[in-house]
């Protein structure tokens, strides 16, 4: 085991205009990003926490079929989160609403792990972020140790915008690398171009940036240099999960095999590698738009699209 993703999973009540009934669907875009780096053969584990109710029924029967390894922490209220996505018919796009508990009593990291995810939720609603914070600050510590966080941001959650904006401030101070879509950061950043955003976060501390921009593709930034790829044209089924399916696809792109059989986290040296790194990330993320739900692409179904690329 090489990459641990920590966050929560939950249960999507999906409702589609035009439809008559909501959908449960389990999911959590902490969980959707190890199920993808799962996908694409890399070592990885969820740490994780779910309560003792319907919901969390659901969401462990989902994980046990799966096949990824999960570790489970116990939850103090025994509550699983809920999300209701509202899907628009006509473009795929969906938003948000939650009903949110994140709070597991202890997140314990493997000594074995190089790479600690994480993000959404996990990031900001509390006691669990605390402890996420604690778990990103003791894997920077460590000498082949690396963070990623994914913002996603969710203000259905945090309506504060100022005491979001720290939060999301604070847990890219302990990372490597971050990601932020061009919505989460006009969000944050109001009024503020998304790649200056991006600049601002960069100056906090991690050695990559990454803005996705939807249709549009994704612009990395590291220390002196800046590279955008578009994203290949699809037809859109919805988008949900597709930012997941481009974040395991950009992990997946940064862990390497190393010598001693392990995985570990290298950063694009080149502005060639970078835009390699990005292509392979949106492809993924396009993929997961031709499906219903959170649907990542293995490393198969990437492979064979990026090779007719």
């Amino acid at each position: 085991m090489t990459a641990v993703v920590m966050g929560e999973v939950l249960v999507d009540l999906v409702w589609r205009t035009g439809a008559e009934a909501v959908a449960p669907v389990p999911g959590g875009s902490p969980a959707n990003v190890a199920l993808g780096l799962h996908r694409l053969g890399r070592p990885v584990r969820l740490a994780t926490c779910w309560g003792q109710d319907p919901p969390g029924a659901l969401v462990g029967d989902y994980l046990r079929g799966t096949g990824l390894p999960v570790a489970r922490a116990e939850s103090a209220s025994g509550r699983t989160t809920l999300a209701l996505a509202y899907v628009d018919d006509r473009t795929g796009a969906a938003t948000y609403d939650f009903l949110a508990a994140w709070d597991p009593l202890a997140l314990p990291v493997p000594a074995e792990a190089t790479l600690l995810h994480t993000g959404s939720l996990a990031v900001v609603v509390e006691p669990g972020a605390g402890r996420v914070l604690e778990a990103c600050r003791a894997m920077q510590a460590r000498p082949a140790g690396a963070v990623s966080v994914d913002l996603n941001v969710r203000p259905g959650v945090q309506p504060d915008r100022e005491a979001y904006r720290a939060a999301a401030e604070r847990i890219a101070g302990a990372a490597d690398v971050v990601k932020a879509s061009d919505e989460d950061l006009a969000w944050l950043y109001p009024g503020v171009p998304p790649v200056t955003a991006a600049g601002t976060l960069l100056a906090l501390g991690p050695r990559l940036v990454v803005v996705t921009r939807g249709g549009d593709g994704a612009t990395g930034l590291v220390h002196g240099e800046e590279v955008s790829v578009p994203a290949p044209p699809v037809s859109v089924v919805d988008t949900i999960g597709a930012g997941d399916a481009f974040q395991a696809a950009l992990l997946a792109g940064l862990l390497r095999r190393q010598a001693d059989g392990s995985h570990r986290v290298v950063l694009p040296g080149t502005r060639g590698r970078l835009e390699r790194l990005l292509t392979q990330a949106v492809t993924a993320g396009a993929l997961a738009c031709t499906r219903l739900g959170a649907q990542p692409p293995t490393r198969a179904e990437l492979a064979d699209t990026l090779g007719g690329a």
